[in-house]
């Protein structure tokens, strides 16, 4: 049986992100895996991600975040036009709610899902859950970008 690949390592195995870049093995190397009416990805923290023990730190949960949703929004636009591969998409804005302290001594699961969308555009809406109860709660933008940006073909 074939071992199934993250969005991240079907479409982009030689991106450098920090966030969800398979080539850079300093970064935090994202998953992201559709399931159903949603994309999922569950990661673990190291205690380097921690803002004080035990408590991971809010810039980390910004980019599990950026990262993921952007993937969310990549892989349904291409689904909508019927693209073979996603377009390549940045992040226009973003907004992170911390809820509560997310525990740093487990794994942390990220879900989002598409809750607008236009041809090159999606909203999307996101959680992120550390056992059993969410943490922090995010919602953003993210366009497909053209030739002549500096994210144009990155993957």
């Amino acid at each position: 049986m074939d071992r199934e690949l993250s969005l991240q390592d079907r479409y982009a195995p030689s991106t450098c992100c920090f966030g969800c870049g398979p080539a850079n093995p300093e970064g935090l190397r994202i998953k992201s895996f559709v399931r159903g009416g949603e994309v999922v990805a569950e990661w673990v923290p190291a205690k380097r991600h921690e803002a004080f023990d035990g408590v991971l730190n809010g810039g980390i949960i910004g980019t599990l975040f950026d990262c993921h949703c952007n993937w969310t929004a990549a892989h349904h636009l291409m689904e909508a036009s019927g693209a073979d591969k996603p377009p390549c998409t940045v992040t226009a804005e973003y907004r992170v709610v911390l809820k509560r302290p997310t525990p740093s001594g487990g794994p942390v699961i990220v879900r989002a899902r598409v809750v607008e969308a236009g041809v090159d555009r999606a909203v999307v809406e996101s959680t992120l859950e550390a056992g059993g109860r969410v943490t922090a709660t995010c919602r953003g933008v993210f366009v497909a970008v053209q030739e002549g940006h500096p994210a144009f073909h990155r993957w």
